[in-house]
């Protein structure tokens, strides 16, 4: 070859990779794909353009074309490099294929790479094992990358893992660490105040696990310490225990309850209605589950357990749940309440309840009449009778049904919703006369 046709053939080269490293620059995937092909021509052995051809084809997701490259690079190479197995883990993990991932970065880590490498490896390791909840080889491979090369990034990541072991003082023990070294640094910031947030709650939360050392499979305990983890803001925490719990006592409504609560809060919303129950969880005004209300769970959750057919407790745990607005589960238990007993006024009541709130007026007024010829004292079903009968547009029987509410004592609300039918069927002077009856309880009142 002459040494013109030398000099351009450099010359071109130096050009391909003058206008290489501007793609890269520009961070143009499809340019550096195609220049780095056009170069390995001239250097088939180049590792460099090898790990960016790769590089580009995984990031576009061709992952065959890239599995492709991998094959092609092992073959041209005297001794593979260790990237290799890297990218296969990259790939393998890409595809969900844990297991093969985990084998090609360990194998990686075999080839004693740098520590800065090895680090990156063993982050990708710890997040894989977070995604199967290996909460134990996550840890371990936390703490790995961390003695390969420390960061305050890894140590508050570390920290995370212990936490999510219950080894707490080691966990406080590495941010507090974090903290001293750069307690500006974005991931202290972020991750501290939750620290300390937990730590308000350590001291009961540590009392429980002291407890469970001895009754690790006590329901009621694993579910007061994920109520603890819910109010720490400890979601995952949280669901740990619940799950447990649910597993243990599966007909447990509190374990349900809190279970989709800790889902709903990771934003799982369609694992939430896996377990009937919907998005619209009533909580209190802090934000948490009641704990009255769970206290409630439990105790109806464990008449039930004791005798199935409590008719009484069905009900009873139907209007909890139709109070936390879980209106299949509600309904579930009236019906079953009432296949156990039908004249059950109670059950009747929910029925009505979770059939008007759906908008089924018809057969809500069917379930309530039902509760008032059982239990013609009820002035609750008779007023909720009434409801449904004016939304009905049955004025006459609305006004029948608030009267007959009435009748063991006067209240406002029954007074008023009798004055409005009242008035839409024209009977003024009975209309005012309960305006009047209303004045005179409530002083206040601008009716």
């Amino acid at each position: 070859m002459c040494s013109g046709t030398v000099v351009g053939a450099e010359n071109n080269l130096a050009q391909l990779r003058k206008q290489l490293a501007a793609a890269e620059e520009a961070e143009d995937k499809s340019a550096v794909l195609e220049l780095s092909q056009r170069l390995l021509r001239f250097a088939p052995t180049d590792s460099d353009l090898w790990e960016r051809i790769a590089r580009a084809q995984f990031d576009q997701k061709d992952f065959d074309r890239c599995a492709a490259t991998l094959d092609a690079w092992e073959k041209a190479m005297r001794s593979p490099p260790a990237a290799i197995e890297d990218f296969r883990g990259d790939l393998a993990a890409a595809e969900k294929n844990y297991d093969e991932a985990e084998r090609h970065w360990l194998a990686f880590l075999a080839r004693k790479p740098s520590r800065s490498d090895a680090a990156s490896i063993y982050d990708k390791l710890a997040n894989l094992a977070a995604v199967r909840q290996r909460w134990i080889d996550n840890e371990k491979y936390r703490r790995s990358a961390l003695v390969a090369e420390d960061s305050i990034a890894r140590r508050v990541s570390h920290a995370t893992a212990l936490l999510r072991l219950h080894q707490w003082d080691a966990a406080y023990a590495e941010i507090a660490k974090a903290n001293q070294t750069d307690s500006s640094h974005a991931e202290v910031k972020q991750w501290l105040p939750q620290f300390e947030r937990l730590k308000f709650f350590l001291p009961e939360i540590r009392a429980i696990d002291a407890r469970l050392e001895n009754s690790p499979d006590d329901v009621d305990l694993l579910l007061e310490r994920a109520r603890l983890f819910a109010r720490a803001d400890r979601p995952l925490l949280a669901l740990d225990d619940c799950e447990r719990a649910m597993k243990l006592a599966p007909t447990s409504m509190r374990a349900r309850i809190q279970t989709a609560d800790a889902l709903l809060k990771l934003n799982r919303v369609d694992d939430a209605a896996k377990l009937q129950v919907s998005a619209h969880l009533v909580r209190a005004r802090d934000g948490y589950l009641s704990y009255e209300v769970l206290t409630a769970l439990r105790d109806t959750d464990a008449r039930i357990a004791q005798n199935p057919n409590d008719a009484d407790a069905l009900a009873a745990r139907a209007r909890i749940l139709f109070d936390l607005k879980q209106f299949a589960l509600a309904m579930n238990d009236a019906q079953n309440a009432l296949k156990i007993d039908n004249q059950n006024v109670a059950a009747h009541v929910q029925a009505a309840n979770v059939l008007d709130e759906l908008d089924q007026t018809k057969d809500a007024l069917g379930e309530i009449t039902k509760a008032t010829e059982l239990n013609s004292k009820d002035a609750g079903a008779w007023f909720h009778r009434g409801t449904i009968e004016a939304r009905r547009a049955d004025y006459p029987a609305a006004i029948e049904s608030f009267t007959r509410s009435l009748e063991s004592g006067e209240w406002i609300e029954a007074l008023r919703a009798r004055e409005n039918a009242e008035r839409r069927i024209g009977r003024i002077d009975q209309a005012d006369a309960d305006l009047n009856r209303i004045r005179q309880l409530d002083p206040t009142s601008k009716e």
